[in-house]
């Protein structure tokens, strides 16, 4: 499958960078069902540094897989700053790896409201030193709305790398 050209670009950079530091990483995803994973392992030789990825759409999945507290689902939703924290938190430790990436959002065109529009994802990147967050609300078609969150969480990796 082809990706489309700034995917692939961003991809072989993030694989390139995580080569030259010696890191490793997992990916924890929701609403991109495991497309990040996907473009990391579009590039050749990923496997010296891709662990792997917990696709987690199901909140029983992000509690059984990747450890995310039952009582932050329900406090504050699944997609969250909390959860997206927690799991990149998690796939970091069930993973071993040195860094993890999280996405949690609403891709549409159903499933949002005035607190949480469709377009609206959570991103975390854990690392051994803390864990980092980002909200943004993208525009567009579901489709746009994944692609978007593909390309933000490989931006948000690569600086997490330095």
């Amino acid at each position: 499958m082809k990706l489309p050209d700034d995917v692939a670009s961003l991809a072989k950079d993030t694989i390139a960078a995580l080569k030259s530091a010696g890191m490793t990483i997992a990916t924890a995803e929701s609403c991109t069902g495991g497309l990040i994973a996907g473009a990391l392992t579009s590039v050749s030789g990923s496997s010296d540094v891709v662990y792997g990825g917990f696709v987690t759409y199901a909140n029983e999945a992000k509690i059984s897989m990747i450890g995310v507290p039952f009582g932050l689902l329900r406090q504050y939703g699944a997609v969250s700053e909390e959860v997206a924290m927690a799991m990149a938190d998690g796939a970091l430790a069930a993973a071993g790896t040195h860094i993890a990436v999280a996405v949690t959002g609403i891709a549409g065109p159903n499933g949002g409201s005035a607190e949480k529009p469709v377009g609206l994802v959570h991103f975390a990147v854990a690392t051994e030193d803390g864990t980092t967050h980002l909200r943004k609300v993208f525009p567009g078609s579901r489709d746009e709305v994944r692609q978007a969150t593909v390309i933000q969480a490989l931006k948000l990796v690569l600086k997490a790398i330095g």
